[in-house]
């Protein structure tokens, strides 16, 4: 089926800025809330929430095949579960129907009214149910970085780390949306010389620069998904901040990875980008060396072109740029961590999350975490107000935010955006 919503040309009755990331080529899939208290599955174009389960009440999705509660759910799993070919014909029906030259919609104000709503009046929520999180650990970059620090230049790598993705099962139960602030953990860390550890609050919190996948029903338990067929289960993509205490992870993480360290929190954009809107920005991805084994050899270009940006914001001060990364330089593919996570038979759920693992670049400036930014604590950051982070300090405000952009068009992730709270201990 052709993706009409992409049209470069395409222009909307809707009031859109330049610089939006929500242009009428975008058209996300989202969960919100209204003033009137009503939870409904929607779109956005511009600054205005579009009411998707006002529109099938509506009568504008005759013709494709739709349940008539699918758009009525508090998340978008079962819309999901419709499959691909279900996401593109309702993305194109909306862009036809926003589109300026359609007079269908535009010229109903009594329509307009129950469909059409103010980002600003309206709240977002987490738009899946997330009944599983794995997160991978796929960028060479990160991964030789922390390899460094954590144990020394000649060993940066493990040597499975060029031959499969990496990846671990993390706490779902945490996943939370932009604008849900987080507690600074508590746990055992083993201070610098000492032989036993102490417990209490963590001294370290970084962020770490991630997107994720949103997959729907992939495969039945016991069948793996094809690495060239694997978009085709993957319904679209949201930034994640994904929290980390690293004076609690590296006391833990020997010998079976993270554990207390990671599950505390992970932050996610509200508004899922399908893969359809990404298309035009797909590029080739760093050469692999060597050649993965045969179900991990995959064929045309499986990276895109998104840039990643990450903001700090002290209490009562601007906020400062600290790393401006892309999503092009992973290592490991979404579809070659997808097939790999089911080569051995692992189900696969609509909902479910897939971590890329920390995205760090070529350069200092384009690191995914403090960790790497500010080389374990040796080179401080200045922030605008005079005060300098090795790690995050109470009431620092994090926001990372993601777009693509080309002569045409501008597809954007929106933000991504929570402020560390200090710790509750009880003990």
């Amino acid at each position: 089926m052709m993706i009409s919503a992409n049209d470069p040309m395409r222009k909307t009755w809707l009031p859109v800025s330049k610089n939006s990331d929500f242009p009428i080529q975008n058209i996300p899939f989202g969960v919100f809330i209204t003033k009137e208290d009503i939870i409904t599955i929607g779109t956005r174009i511009g600054d205005y929430a579009i009411d998707l389960s006002a529109l099938q009440m509506l009568g504008y999705f005759k013709g494709i095949e739709l349940t008539d509660d699918v758009f009525l759910q508090d998340t978008l799993n079962d819309f999901i579960s419709c499959g691909q070919k279900t996401w593109r014909s309702v993305r194109n029906r909306i862009a036809e129907l926003f589109d300026e030259n359609n007079d269908e919609l535009k010229n109903n104000t009594k329509h307009r009214d129950v469909v059409i709503f103010k980002m600003e009046d309206v709240e977002m929520q987490l738009p899946v149910y997330i009944g599983d999180y794995t997160d991978f650990y796929s960028s060479r970059e990160h991964a030789t970085n922390v390899g460094t620090l954590f144990r020394d230049p000649e060993n940066a790598l493990f040597p499975n780390w060029l031959h499969i993705p990496i990846g671990y099962h993390g706490r779902s139960s945490t996943i939370v949306p932009s604008g849900v602030n987080v507690k600074r953990p508590v746990g055992q860390t083993l201070p610098k010389g000492a032989t036993t550890p102490i417990f209490g609050a963590s001294q370290r919190v970084d962020f770490e620069l991630e997107t994720a996948f949103i997959t729907t029903d992939a495969n039945l338990m016991g069948d793996s998904v094809l690495v060239d067929n694997a978009e085709e289960h993957i319904f679209g993509m949201v930034l994640l901040n994904d929290w980390s205490a690293r004076d609690i992870q590296t006391w833990e993480y020997v010998p079976l990875g993270p554990f207390l360290a990671k599950n505390f929190a992970s932050s996610i954009s509200p508004w899922i980008i399908t893969l359809d809107a990404l298309e035009p920005f797909r590029v080739a991805g760093p050469k692999q060396d060597p050649t993965p084994l045969p179900y991990l050899q995959q064929t045309e270009d499986r990276a895109f072109d998104i840039r990643l940006e990450v903001y700090i914001q002290p209490e009562n001060s601007e906020d400062k740029l600290v790393s401006v990364s892309n999503f092009k330089y992973m290592y490991w593919t979404m579809s070659q961590q997808l097939a790999h996570h089911t080569v051995n038979g692992c189900k696969v759920n609509s909902g479910d999350l897939m971590g890329s693992g920390t995205i760090s670049g070529p350069t200092p400036d384009s690191y995914g975490s403090l960790l790497e930014l500010t080389w374990a604590g040796s080179k401080p950051i200045e922030m605008p107000n005079g005060t300098t982070r090795t790690f995050l300090h109470d009431y620092d405000t994090v926001t990372m935010k993601g777009f693509c952009q080309n002569e045409d068009v501008r597809i954007g992730f929106g933000e991504v955006r929570s402020t560390l709270l200090p710790a509750t201990i009880k003990f």
